[in-house]
């Protein structure tokens, strides 16, 4: 009997009391925590700003973003992830960086080991899953692009 079940492979990124997860393919890499000062009168969200490939990428704090309190992940404990933009429409932003409060893992994950799940999301969610048995937050990557393109205003 053949298996038709598809895996995607994701990663599953820490932030501060949550795990947010997506696929492989929106991340373009995960680098050491450094990052350059967001400024005076830079928005809440904005942990910095990162040299990356020539570009210099707006660092942005999910757990800010989603309503909480910017947080710096302690002595080689987080790192960053640079996300592949996902907007057609604007040519300037082509990637953006989250800071993260640990170091990403990768999982495998088929579409029977997922479970939307009922609960409050702020504006950084999508959504909150359940990926066999640990809860797991969707971000929302319009909305987070959105607060990257502020910041190269």
């Amino acid at each position: 009997m053949k298996d038709n079940s598809q895996t995607l492979s994701c990663v599953m990124i820490p932030v501060s009391r949550r795990q947010l997860i997506l696929p492989n393919v929106s991340i373009a890499e995960v680098v050491d925590h450094a990052s350059g000062d967001a400024g005076a009168g830079a928005p809440d969200w904005l942990a910095g700003r990162l040299e990356w490939r020539g570009l210099k990428l707006p660092v942005i704090s999910y757990d800010a973003a989603n309503g909480g309190t910017l947080s710096v992940p302690g002595e080689n404990r987080g790192r960053i992830v640079v996300l592949n933009a996902i907007s057609d429409n604007n040519k300037k932003l082509r990637f953006m960086a989250l800071i993260t409060q640990g170091i990403p893992s990768q999982v495998r994950i088929t579409e029977d080991q997922v479970k939307q799940l009922d609960g409050d999301n702020g504006p950084a969610d999508l959504m909150q899953i359940e990926v066999d048995g640990e809860a797991a937050w969707i971000p929302n990557l319009d909305y987070l692009e959105s607060l990257a393109n502020e910041s190269l205003v």
